[in-house]
Parts: C-alpha cells; structure tokens; sequence
C-alpha cells in the first residue's frame, strides 16, 4: 500500500513551524500508524492524501463549534477525509504543561490525528489509554528517524 502524501501548511503566525521536520516526522510515522490500523475500513487505509493545517485556538474553536457543537478550542481536529486540524496555542501550552517543546507537542498532535485516520478513538477512556500509548511509541520511532 503507498503511503499518503502529506501536505502541511502554518494558518497562524504566533510561532515559526520548522514545516520540513514536521513533514519528516509524518512521514516516518506514517508506517507505525498503518501498523496499528484499528480495522479495515479505517480512512488511512485508502487516502491519497492528508492535509494538515496548523491553525490558532481561535480558528480550531469556530470549527470545533461548527463541527462538533463545541465551541472551545482543543488540540487536535481529524476530518474521515484526510484533514488534520492542529492548534499551535494549545501545543504551546500543553508543551509546558507537559514540560515539552511546542514543536513537540504538535508532532504527538500529528500523529495524534493520524491515529484517528487509523480508526482510533479517544472516547473510550480504555482505547484512549491504548491509543496514547501506540502514539507514543510511534513518534518516539519516528523522532528517532529523523
């Protein structure tokens, strides 16, 4: 199976994305994620492409609230169709609280939502705890590749 092209663009000017090592990173995670396909007719197993958009928490908000009728901000947004939503505020201050950078954070977002493609949910708190682990694991791999 060919791996999805990964396209990523920074929507928000508050912090300088390193794009080319975040795509690397995609990249190399990628395999780890396919690896930990949840069931067959996951998205990852079938799109040509994902789209990943790095936004601000006011932009992550409008389409939480639009699509999820939520309409505060949160980390990370996955559409079925091969999008990926990623809020560089909460990645900043989800980095301190974790004591990571916020380059890292939104490298864990990413596959994050390349998780969710695979067909994982973070709504059960047993599968969200298995997914966090998976993740984990796979951008620990993929930190290592790039």
């Amino acid at each position: 199976m060919p791996l999805p092209k990964l396209r990523i663009y920074n929507r928000q000017k508050a912090h300088a994305i390193p794009l080319p090592w975040l795509r690397r990173i995609g990249k190399a995670a990628l395999p780890g994620c396919l690896a930990a396909i949840k069931s067959t007719e996951a998205p990852l197993t079938s799109l040509p492409e994902i789209e990943i958009t790095i936004v601000n928490d006011a932009d992550i908000a409008r389409v939480h609230g639009d699509f999820l009728d939520d309409p505060t901000p949160t980390d990370v947004i996955t559409f079925h169709h091969g999008e990926i939503l990623i809020s560089v505020d909460t990645a900043q201050r989800q980095g301190l609280d974790h004591g990571e950078s916020v380059d890292h954070e939104i490298a864990l977002y990413l596959v994050h939502g390349l998780m969710h493609l695979a067909g994982w949910d973070d709504h059960d708190e047993a599968e969200a705890c298995e997914m966090a682990q998976r993740q984990e694991s796979i951008l620990r791999e993929a930190l290592k590749a790039v």
